[in-house]
């Protein structure tokens, strides 16, 4: 089996770096030491951690599987849950040691960075879109009765779901999630 490029083991070990530890708490050395890599190859790759930062949140997106909310062939409430239900498994699977990287970066870095807020700020706006999607299907449907605009219902279902991390990260528990599925899916959505 042939190795992946120095550049991917980089950006494979900064993702997992940047979501266990935070950008800060993140040196260049850890994230080279992680990738088995000698620290000078970085800055080969990477002009910055900055940058890096910005290409971990690119491939973290990616691992999202927005793509499975476009799939018609599901029930676009079901696409929409199966989404939120992956995501919760990914956090719970960690004993809720993990958020969204996404949003980690929103709270801890964005301040500091117009590079890095940029990228928050499109990856949160590429996944409203794809959230958006499934709810007008099931609002065209008549499956979701609320007249509210379905780009306005993903980004406040978005805004919840940060904020469910945060509560499930602080509380150790199930709880933040089951309120999250149940107004969500048994009011907002119904």
């Amino acid at each position: 089996m042939a190795r992946k490029s120095v550049r991917e083991e980089i950006v494979n070990a900064a993702v997992e770096r940047f979501h266990t530890h935070g950008f800060n708490a993140a040196g260049v050395k850890d994230i080279t030491d992680s990738a088995g890599v000698p620290k000078g190859s970085f800055y080969n790759h990477f002009v910055s951690k900055e940058a890096l930062a910005v290409v971990a949140l690119e491939r973290y997106g990616e691992s999202r599987r927005l793509p499975e909310l476009t799939d018609a062939s599901v029930d676009p409430l079901v696409r929409l849950r199966q989404h939120f239900e992956f995501l919760r498994a990914e956090n719970t699977v960690r004993d809720y040691s993990r958020g969204c990287l996404i949003g980690g970066f929103g709270t801890e870095i964005a301040d500091h960075s117009d590079a890095i807020r940029e990228a928050v700020r499109v990856s949160l706006a590429r996944w409203a879109q794809a959230l958006a999607a499934p709810i007008a299907q099931a609002q065209k449907s008549g499956q979701v009765k609320t007249a509210t605009d379905a780009n306005t219902l993903a980004r406040f279902i978005l805004n919840a779901w940060e904020g469910t991390l945060i509560s499930a990260r602080s509380e150790h528990s199930e709880d933040s999630y089951e309120i999250f599925f149940d107004t969500v899916f048994g009011t907002l959505l119904a």
